[in-house]
């Protein structure tokens, strides 16, 4: 492959506007993000982290659906420790009535609340739509092994395999939110 040259607009902190190829055919902006780095190995490379994501893609400096910005300014540092989990986080795609459902790789769930109605609720609709149980024992069976507890929601490192982890904590513990427990069958 032949070596790319930089373009003067490629700087770490540049402000950029990425198109995936799947979509370089439709009309939009593409999505936003900023320049985190350079690897000037052969071919050079950008990293570019897209506004709401937690890894960064590597593209080509004259990839054809990379827009360079004008606002340039200071690489903005991923978030790390505990938060508070919301519908905009990664892996947080499934609410019902407010209430934020989970499901990890080993089938275990949870519920983001500290109300026993509305998590019942809430898993229980997660159960029917999205796990297609179609059984009512079945899902009154598993309700009924809801667990109360505290957690903390804790950021990883961008190369992490998960965005986030969940950690047990107590009552009083800064970041602690309550949540309802469904350990997998």
């Amino acid at each position: 492959m032949p070596d790319i040259t930089l373009p003067a607009g490629a700087v770490a902190g540049r402000r950029v506007a990425f198109t995936y190829h799947r979509d370089l055919e439709k009309a939009g902006p593409g999505q936003v993000g900023v320049i985190t780095a350079i690897d000037t190995g052969q071919p050079a490379s950008l990293r570019i982290r897209l506004d709401g994501s937690r890894s960064n893609l590597h593209v080509f400096p004259d990839y054809e659906g990379l827009r360079y910005l004008d606002e340039v300014g200071p690489v903005p540092e991923l978030p790390m420790g505990s938060f508070k989990p919301s519908a905009q986080h990664p892996g947080m795609d499934f609410e019902y009535d407010g209430v934020l459902v989970i499901e990890f790789e080993d089938g275990d769930m949870v519920a983001i609340t500290g109300d026993r109605a509305r998590a019942e609720a809430a898993v229980a609709t997660y159960l029917r739509e999205q796990a297609g149980v179609d059984d009512e024992g079945d899902i009154r069976e598993d309700l009924a092994e809801l667990k109360p507890q505290y957690a903390v929601f804790e950021w990883e490192p961008e190369d992490a395999e998960c965005a986030w982890l969940m950690h047990n904590a107590t009552e009083g513990d800064e970041q602690a939110v309550r949540v309802h427990y469904l350990p997998a069958a």
